[in-house]
């Protein structure tokens, strides 16, 4: 299973104590495989140092640039799905041009996407995807 993960749900299940920390600890299992572009991982960094701190943020984006789990994905078109946040784009090139299964988002503009049929994107919120998870 290929996933791209939106950056509010990455910083909702790295720290150990949250709830949905059981996402993480599958990612480090290889249970799941996460899609990134260079510009989902800059706004990983990003968020994760205002966040938290730049210690953290690099420590994250290390763990992700060497885990054999992570497809790097350099998207060649920008499919312009999502109109209401254009930023969340990134996440839709990515899954898109990737085959990933889903996007995982509690984010309302993934909402838009429920109007297109091609390219089709499915998109799970945060609870729907630890669900899955706790079956693997």
């Amino acid at each position: 299973m290929k996933i791209v993960l939106d950056t509010n749900c990455l910083v909702n299940v790295i720290m150990p104590n949250s709830y949905n920390n059981d996402i993480w600890q599958a990612f480090r299992a290889f249970k799941y495989t996460l899609c990134i572009s260079n510009e989902i991982l800059l706004e990983y960094h990003e968020i994760l140092t205002k966040r938290y701190n730049v210690v953290i943020a690099n420590t994250i984006v290390k763990e992700l640039l060497e885990s054999p789990n992570v497809q790097k994905i350099t998207p060649a078109y920008r499919f312009c799905l999502i109109t209401a946040d254009p930023d969340d784009n990134k996440f839709v090139d990515c899954a898109i041009t990737a085959g990933a299964t889903f996007i995982v988002s509690n984010d309302k503009h993934f909402k838009e996407l429920d109007n297109y049929d091609y390219p089709k994107v499915d998109v799970r919120r945060l609870e729907e995807f630890l669900q899955i998870v706790r079956k693997l």
